[in-house]
């Protein structure tokens, strides 16, 4: 089974939450920072919300924060691109019989909207929202869930991501792991090489 994260790993969307982050920030007069990146990078929105509640002093409900992150994010969806040679290789193991899905703390709304923008659907017999299981992929534990849902075993899964963290929960759960390079978080390439059975720049390397 072959899984594959969303959002900086199929898509080049990342640089969309980077900018998301920014306008929300310069509106309260508050620097973007490392210390804020690594609170809200490759997590579910509730937590980034929470996160952010708390770093920032905010007043605004959790829910009054998530939804100005959608409407700032709204159509971009409908739009970003996919990252080099995806199509390609996803063209490839599905000639070659390969089962696939989709596993995202991708907002599920916008992740139906750029699945359907690309017509990529078809590929996948299921899509599985950290959301929805209500946690981050981080822990060992929402991986094997995850194989669970598809009924499978973690030794029997492939994951492709652009997390670090992520990369670590799915090791250690027993999957095998494949990083994939993403500009806005180059700087845990090193890590990510560390960790990662197999770390690539781009689809282009597995054609």
């Amino acid at each position: 089974m072959l899984i594959f994260d969303l959002d900086g790993t199929l898509l080049d969307s990342n640089g969309v939450w980077v900018e998301v982050d920014r306008t929300f920030l310069s509106r309260r007069n508050a620097p973007y920072t490392q210390a804020y990146y690594e609170g809200v990078a490759h997590t579910i929105l509730q937590n980034c919300a929470v996160f952010t509640k708390e770093y920032l002093h905010l007043e605004e409900s959790c829910e009054e924060i998530i939804a100005e992150w959608m409407e700032l994010a709204k159509d971009a969806y409908n739009s970003v691109p996919l990252k080099p040679c995806v199509r390609e290789y996803l063209d490839r193991c599905r000639s070659a019989g390969h089962r696939m899905a989709v596993f995202t703390a991708c907002v599920p709304e916008h992740c139906r909207a750029a699945l359907a923008h690309h017509r990529l659907e078809p590929y996948f017999e299921r899509i599985i929202y950290a959301q929805e299981l209500g946690a981050d992929k981080k822990s060992p534990e929402i991986f094997r869930r995850a194989a669970q849902l598809l009924g499978v075993r973690p030794s029997q899964c492939v994951l492709f991501d652009d997390s670090l963290s992520a990369c670590r929960g799915a090791k250690a759960a027993g999957m095998t792991v494949v990083g994939v390079q993403d500009l806005v978080f180059r700087s845990a390439e090193p890590d990510m090489r560390e960790v990662c059975d197999q770390y690539i720049t781009g689809f282009q390397e597995l054609l």
